[in-house]
């Protein structure tokens, strides 16, 4: 436990920034290394993601509207465990969607641009409600350092900070996002102190993903719609069986142990809990099943996506050349798109996969 407990504790603390190859050399290549070299018991093939969130977790992540990639459940599992407010640089809104996904209608989304934005932030930090500082810019405003840096005073019974000129109270249901749409930002090394940065930058392995899916649900609707309402049901399942393991443990501590055996209510309960627990079980064994054969069909265009994602990340690296070449992701779906459209029909699947591939080279470039 102790070994586990350090390097996930490191992971939320230091490995948000970074992109997904150095992730992977920091925590596997580094610190396990280490941590055998001092002799701290650990669990062999630890890993981070699995300690910080269950299967049950990434599937509601899921089902709220985060990519299925691991760099995207990597950053849900740091969000979700660490003590300082979440700061997201995310220009694809791949991030800022999920909390909007996650949150609901609870949350309020202001910009530090806007009139009376000092207000709002007053506000949701006395009423406890769910706030989204989004397009930030390299510079945060310092009236929010206190905040940030969770300068809170006790006063009697609750809690308060100071902002501008004002004692702010605060509720313990506050919540607060910080969103920026910058690609590469500097940041002072104080605001890498007060905040969890954490990237949500769309990685290539992960938009051609997103991208496969686009193409199937337009080359081959159907199966995409029987895709989707599998991992639905998958992520259904694994949430189901989470709240049945925390039903079962609750109502055997919550029993009298010397009538146990006695309490017929409580033997029934654990029997249904059981049978409901096997079926979702079968059932998602089943759905496995389905999964692979829908993927193996789905993988005839899945050149097409690779070769979508390939030029999508060539497009924005032509910021290196000059500033004024910057590209959302939005604004290439759209021309994605339109080379699905403009291509020409093909009985047979290979010629057409060849022909799309084709046209989304000349209409990107």
């Amino acid at each position: 436990m102790i070994g586990n407990a350090l390097v996930s504790a490191a992971f939320v603390s230091y490995i948000g920034p970074f992109s997904f190859p150095f992730r992977q050399r920091l925590w596997k290549d580094t610190w396990i290394p280490d941590i055998i070299v001092k002799k701290i018991p650990f669990t062999e093939g630890i890993d981070p993601l699995k300690v910080l969130a269950s299967d049950s977790d990434q599937a509601k992540w899921k089902t709220e509207g985060l990519p299925a990639d691991r760099v995207s459940l990597e950053n849900a599992a740091v969000i979700s465990s660490c003590k300082r407010y979440p700061l997201m640089i995310d220009p694809q809104l791949q991030g800022q969607k999920w909390i909007r996904g996650k949150e609901g209608n609870e949350l309020q989304v202001i910009q530090l641009s806007q009139r009376g934005w000092l207000k709002k932030v007053e506000m949701a930090i006395t009423n406890g409600n769910v706030l989204m500082v989004e397009s930030l810019g390299q510079e945060i405003d310092a009236v929010l350092d206190p905040l940030l840096s969770r300068q809170f005073v006790k006063k009697g019974k609750m809690f308060t900070v100071k902002l501008g000129s004002e004692d702010v109270e605060l509720s313990p249901n506050f919540k607060l996002y910080l969103q920026t749409k910058l690609y590469n930002p500097h940041y002072k090394p104080e605001t890498a102190a007060q905040c969890t940065i954490i990237n949500f930058i769309v990685t290539e392995g992960g938009l051609e993903e997103q991208l496969l899916a686009m193409v199937v649900r337009v080359e081959k609707p159907d199966l995409e719609q029987t895709k989707e309402e599998l991992v639905n049901k998958q992520n259904a399942f694994q949430i189901d069986l989470a709240r049945l393991e925390d039903e079962l443990l609750k109502n055997l501590s919550d029993a009298d142990p010397s009538t146990i055996l006695q309490n017929k209510e409580l033997i029934e309960s654990l029997e249904n809990t059981k049978k409901t627990s096997t079926e979702i079980q079968r059932q998602q064994a089943e759905a496995k099943e389905t999964e692979i054969r829908i993927n193996f069909l789905r993988e005839v265009y899945r050149r097409v996506a690779a070769e979508g994602a390939m030029l999508y990340f060539l497009l924005i690296q032509l910021c290196i050349v000059d500033h004024m070449y910057q590209y959302s992701l939005e604004s290439f779906v759209t021309f994605f798109f339109k080379a699905i459209e403009k291509t020409e029909q093909f009985d047979e699947e290979e010629p057409r996969v060849l022909a799309l591939r084709e046209m989304i080279r000349t209409t990107i470039y």
